[in-house]
C-alpha cells in the first residue's frame, strides 16, 4: 500500500537517508509557511470544528466573534477549512478585516474556504500547529472535536511550560465545555496540574468580555503596533493576496 511519508516516518527507525529526506521536507514546509505568513500582521487564531454549517448557532457566534476581533485590528487566522473556521474568516471579511488560513492536506482533501485573503496549505499537522501559534497574540477556542481540543491544550501547555509568552486563551461556550471544566478541576484536585493552571485560559459566553481581554492582555500587554516588516524583493517575497 502506498502510504503517506508521515505514516512511514512514524512506523519506526528508517534508513539515515530516508530520515534526512523527511527532515528536509519538513524544513521546506516551514520555509513555505514563513514566506507566506511573515507579513500578515498581529493575528488572533480562532480554533473550531469543521462540522458546523452556516445555520448552526456556533457558526453564527463564531462569525460575530471574528468580526469584533478584526475590528480591533487583528488578522483573523484559522485552519482555513470549512465550518467554524470558515465562519471566523467570513466574520473578518464582513468588516473588511484581514483573513488568513493555514490549511492542512488530508487524504480527503480539505478545500480552503472562500473567505481568505491569503492561504498556505501544509502537509504535516505539527508544522501547521506551529504556524497557527507563531503569528498569534491570542487564541480563541470555539466548540469543536479532537482537533480543536488538541490545538487548545497545546496552546495552554506552551504557555504553562513558558515555551511561549503569556498570551490570552479564550474559550467560548460554558455549556459546551462544562464537562471539560469539570475534568480540569479533577486534574487540579488530583495534583496532575498546578493550582493556578486553571487560570491559564478564560471561559466565557460574552463577546464583550472576550474583546476586553484581548485589549488588556494582547494589545496593551504586548504594546502591539502596526507590522513594520516589509517583503524583500531579492527573496521574491510579496505582501499581496494569495
Amino acid at each position: 500500500m502506498n502510504q503517506p511519508s508521515e505514516i512511514k516516518f512514524l512506523e519506526g527507525p528508517q534508513s539515515r537517508w530516508k530520515e534526512f529526506i523527511f527532515a528536509w521536507k519538513v524544513l521546506l514546509e516551514f520555509i513555505k509557511g514563513y514566506r507566506e505568513l511573515s507579513f500578515i500582521g498581529p493575528c488572533v487564531t480562532i480554533f473550531g470544528s469543521a462540522r458546523y454549517g452556516e445555520d448552526h448557532e456556533y457558526y453564527k457566534l463564531t462569525r460575530k466573534v471574528a468580526a469584533e476581533v478584526a475590528k480591533m485590528g487583528f488578522t483573523v487566522m484559522t485552519g482555513g477549512g470549512p465550518g467554524l473556521m470558515e465562519a471566523a474568516n467570513r466574520g473578518a471579511k464582513d468588516v473588511n478585516g484581514r483573513s488568513v488560513g493555514c490549511n492542512i492536506l488530508l487524504p480527503q482533501e480539505q478545500e480552503p474556504n472562500p473567505y481568505l485573503d491569503k492561504t498556505v496549505t501544509i502537509r504535516y499537522f505539527f508544522v501547521r500547529k506551529t504556524l497557527l501559534i507563531k503569528y498569534s497574540y491570542a487564541f480563541i477556542c470555539m466548540p469543536g472535536g479532537f482537533g480543536t481540543l488538541d490545538e487548545l491544550f497545546e496552546s495552554i501547555t506552551l504557555i504553562q511550560t513558558k515555551k511561549i509568552m503569556d498570551f490570552p486563551v479564550i474559550v467560548f461556550d460554558k455549556e459546551y465545555h462544562k464537562e471539560m471544566m469539570a475534568h480540569i478541576q479533577l486534574m487540579k484536585e488530583k495534583g496532575a496540574i498546578s493550582q493556578g493552571d486553571d487560570q491559564l485560559f478564560f471561559l466565557t459566553d460574552s463577546i464583550e468580555e472576550a474583546m476586553h481581554i484581548l485589549s488588556e492582555r494582547s494589545i496593551k500587554q504586548f504594546k502591539l503596533t502596526p507590522e513594520k516588516q516589509v517583503p524583500l524583493k531579492w527573496l521574491f517575497e510579496r505582501n499581496g493576496k494569495r
